[in-house]
């Protein structure tokens, strides 16, 4: 099969119409969205997230050694959601986000959930990662599978191809099984602060080489179906005592709403006490703990 070194990405604005940004993402894979965050919203996320910065250690030793070579040379932030207000409710149910799961993931599920939700502050002379799928995480059964999974790195400082911006590989989401990319086939998904790549879980992708002098700051946001096991666990991220003052739909995103899939023949997953949380926090759980 030929290369792909003179493809682009498509690059849309974030009130782009819902099936238009559906239809370029089905198309290649992956498409670069301008102007998903203002820059007052952007500003707001660095502020609430610094404290957290700091302490976060480059080195930190993590859960894998493969995990550890990943991520080498990077500051990380987990649990977002938890710590900045203003990601849980300006990105994490971002109106074009939601739309965009809907239509790639919600023929698959009752309900569709965050998968994960993480600052990254990639380093000077951070290496490039290896070309990966996100979807390999769940050891997915052979074809036909459905989309699993909808990811986005967002943008927030300028990502620039010195820095490291996330290399793509247009339609590799299509491409058959065993098939790995060659280099020349990357696109460089260089977007200014507050924009986004949104991409599949299917799709090729991986960190550039960090040849810059400032650290290059941007968050992994991922949505997966809701009945898959999550990558971060974000009950624990977000526990009820936080979840529970923030708005429902952070709620439901989070995983506390019940998987319901009665009306689709199937069943549910996620009760508590024979009961949806969500309608728990309603009830003042947990601050206010039931007595009955």
């Amino acid at each position: 099969m030929s290369g792909a070194a003179n493809a682009q990405l498509q690059q849309l604005e974030a009130d782009t119409p819902v099936d238009a940004a559906v239809g370029a993402l089905l198309q290649d894979g992956a498409v670069i969205v301008h102007n998903l965050l203002s820059g007052d919203v952007v500003k707001a996320i660095n502020t609430e997230v610094q404290p957290f910065v700091d302490r976060a250690d480059p080195d930190m030793r993590h859960l894998n050694p493969g995990v550890q070579v990943f991520h080498a040379q990077t500051r990380h932030v987990s649990g977002l959601a938890g710590k900045s207000p203003t990601f849980a409710t300006e990105v994490m149910i971002h109106p074009l986000l939601m739309a965009m799961c809907d239509n790639v993931l919600g023929p698959s599920c009752a309900r569709f959930q965050l998968n994960l939700a993480h600052l990254l502050e990639r380093l000077p002379g951070a290496g490039d990662q290896f070309w990966h799928q996100d979807e390999i995480v769940w050891n997915l059964v052979p074809e036909p599978k459905p989309e699993v999974q909808l990811a986005s790195v967002i943008a927030l400082v300028d990502f620039t191809a010195d820095n490291g911006a996330t290399r793509v590989f247009p339609g590799s989401h299509r491409w058959e099984a065993g098939r790995y990319p060659t280099d020349d086939e990357a696109v460089v998904a260089e977007m200014p602060a507050g924009s986004a790549i949104v991409y599949l879980g299917s799709t090729f992708h991986g960190g550039g080489s960090h040849s810059g002098s400032a650290p290059r700051r941007g968050v992994h946001l991922s949505y997966t179906l809701g009945w898959l096991r999550t990558e971060e666990n974000n009950y624990l991220a977000v526990p009820p005592e936080i979840a529970s003052h923030l708005p429902r739909q952070c709620q439901e995103v989070l995983g506390y709403a019940v998987h319901d899939a009665i009306e689709r023949g199937g069943g549910y997953l996620g009760m508590f006490d024979l009961r949806d949380p969500i309608e728990l926090f309603r009830e003042g759980w947990p601050n206010n703990p039931r007595q009955d």
